[in-house]
């Protein structure tokens, strides 16, 4: 039988609104601050493990100093944005690989698609690994690709040398695969691949297809250092 005393109203309208706080947590520090300031209750609202949790640190205000202890706050919680943000600089700044694609891969078994698609090329590039390929369709990856791409907050992976070593190496053995397949006319031949995106089609053969896109996350990614040091917090 359904309660439907006062007190029992009560705890479902808590509840309803702590899912909507996490969920604005997880689209806007802004709007969530703004919450915070309507009354105590909302605050409390605001500061419990789920929000934390719910952040993503890429909407972040750039413009605002990210305190460390924000940061720690929220990886303890297990969020998402936080373990992608440790597991890249571990994996791919500090050398730390293995601790770093542990992290990786909780934060792309939690939904976090940047970590999936991370995980993802970094499987296939370090270990020729395709299995979390299955995960994505054509239109998904190139959308999330892109995002992540896009985070030029980084100085480049010059410094990397495994990275360096395997990106000459796809240059080298599997560019030459992707050109001289007939599924589709090249419109160009790029070597190096600064226009790779451009050089062929969209009906690609899948080969192809997967080819371009870790050209493409080789020509690109950056480690997210732009934001502290994640061994500090």
């Amino acid at each position: 039988m359904l309660r439907s005393d006062p007190d029992h109203r009560e705890e479902i309208e808590k509840e309803i609104q702590a899912l909507v706080v996490e969920r604005v947590a997880a689209n806007s520090f802004e709007d969530l601050y703004r919450l915070r300031a309507t009354c105590k209750s909302m605050k409390a609202l605001t500061e419990r493990p789920g929000v934390y949790a719910s952040f993503d640190i890429f909407n972040f205000p750039w413009y605002v100093h990210m305190p460390h202890l924000l940061l720690q706050s929220c990886y303890t919680k297990g969020n998402p944005s936080t373990l992608y943000i440790k597991d890249v600089q571990y994996f791919f700044t500090f050398g730390l690989q293995e601790e770093g694609l542990a992290l990786m891969k909780r934060a792309a078994d939690a939904g976090f698609e940047r970590a999936l698609y991370t995980y993802a090329m970094t499987r296939k590039i370090f270990w020729d690994d395709e299995e979390y390929f299955s995960r994505f369709t054509r239109k998904s990856v190139d959308m999330i690709g892109r995002v992540v791409r896009s985070l030029r907050r980084g100085r480049g992976m010059s410094d990397n040398v495994a990275f360096v070593t395997k990106r000459d190496e796809f240059i080298s053995s599997v560019i030459p695969l992707f050109y001289n397949c007939q599924c589709t006319p090249c419109l160009d031949r790029d070597w190096f691949l600064w226009h790779i995106e451009n050089s062929k089609g969209k009906n690609m053969c899948n080969r192809c297809f997967w080819i371009k896109e870790v050209g493409l996350f080789y020509r690109d990614f950056e480690p997210v250092i732009g934001f502290p040091d994640s061994r500090l917090w």
